[in-house]
């Protein structure tokens, strides 16, 4: 057998789903080798081929990717029900990318994946390998929501005697966070004004939130919190009464805070023949792309563009059609990015936003 450095592979995951073991050859030009189902068959032939199996020293061409697309299935019977639960453990365990889960409150599965065309992949596994063919709802896409600007509030939560523990005040300022940072919460209260029993309960109030925004119910990211002050009763205080303080003024807070649904941005990179690049190009421009930049190569001409995922659903069969079958893409996340205002009936029909 003729062994291979591993660091001259790389494994890149295909639109449609599965994985691509690539050689990069010494003059940096890379030659595809083999296609695996998961990307557990593509390490292992890594291995075997560059005579290692004990360590995996290969290049991954994608890092991580969250999953950024949704969709909700049911099965049509109870016996789809039954086999539906081992046949997604067994396409989650094949591809990181992808993941299964039930929503409690509708009793629907939910597909999330890194692409759109991974998750039709994982239908199609679905109708062709394990014989289910599902109810499908529409693709959903991650939004978020963020402030824009500093905000304070207070808010005092008390119920009439005879009904104890309902008495909670609470002064919550919030700003906006450096993007990337996440949430933090802080208390800077004085001694005595919220005794450090009751910060539990702010603490959990601010997260309920957290997960569900005032724009339109997308979580919530990169906001600092800070509990700045408050008021308490010895006998009709409690961990709870303080909970649903922080709870609604925190909502509060957001709605002053000048809040913005954020959408995520792709980086596309298109290969396609010269003569369907005008084509490619207008169709981006439709779907509020930014052209990168362009490169001539022997396949064709490669375009890479930033580009709203809500606009990039369908996509791949749209590139089939103006390239004649000819052209591909792939695509990663590149940022966030606040959402313009509906302005009358998109060119493109969107996906919709998950919510969770």
């Amino acid at each position: 057998m003729t062994c291979l450095s591993a660091e001259s592979f790389i494994i890149q995951r295909l639109q449609e789903g599965g994985w691509r073991v690539i050689h990069r050859q010494a003059d940096l030009t890379d030659l595809p080798i083999a296609d695996f189902v998961s990307r557990h068959e593509a390490e292992e032939w890594v291995n075997w081929k560059s005579g290692q199996p004990k360590i995996n020293p290969y290049a991954m061409a994608d890092e991580a990717q969250p999953k950024l697309i949704e969709i909700a299935i049911e099965p049509k019977s109870k016996a789809d029900q039954e086999k539906l639960g081992i046949a997604l453990a067994k396409l989650a365990a094949e591809d990181p990318g992808f993941e299964a889960s039930t929503d409690h409150e509708s009793g629907q599965i939910l597909l999330k994946g890194t692409s759109e065309s991974l998750l039709s992949a994982k239908l199609d596994a679905l109708r062709g390998t394990y014989g289910i063919d599902p109810r499908v709802g529409a693709p959903q896409v991650a939004f978020r929501e963020c402030i824009t600007q500093p905000a304070e509030v207070e808010y005092t939560y008390k119920r009439q005697p005879p009904v104890s523990g309902r008495f909670a005040a609470v002064k919550l300022g919030i700003e906006p966070n450096e993007a990337g940072k996440g949430n933090q919460f802080e208390s800077k209260v004085s001694d005595g004004a919220v005794p450090e029993k009751y910060i539990p309960g702010v603490r959990k109030g601010i997260e309920s939130v957290l997960t569900s925004g005032v724009v339109a119910g997308f979580p919530v990211v990169d906001v600092r919190v800070v509990l700045l002050g408050g008021k308490y009763h010895d006998v009709d205080s409690s961990v709870m009464a303080f909970e649903v303080a922080a709870r609604l003024a925190f909502r509060e807070a957001l709605q002053k805070a000048h809040p913005v649904l954020l959408e995520p941005i792709v980086i596309v990179e298109i290969v396609a023949p010269e003569d369907c690049m005008s084509s490619v190009i207008s169709d981006l421009n439709l779907r509020r792309g930014r052209i990168q930049d362009q490169d001539v190569r022997r396949l064709g001409v490669v375009i890479r563009a930033i580009v709203p995922l809500m606009n990039m659903f369908g996509y791949s069969n749209d590139l089939s059609s103006m390239s004649q079958g000819r052209g591909s893409f792939t695509m990663r996340l590149d940022h966030y990015a606040p959402a313009p205002l509906p302005d009358g009936d998109p060119p493109f029909r969107p996906a919709m936003g998950m919510r969770a």
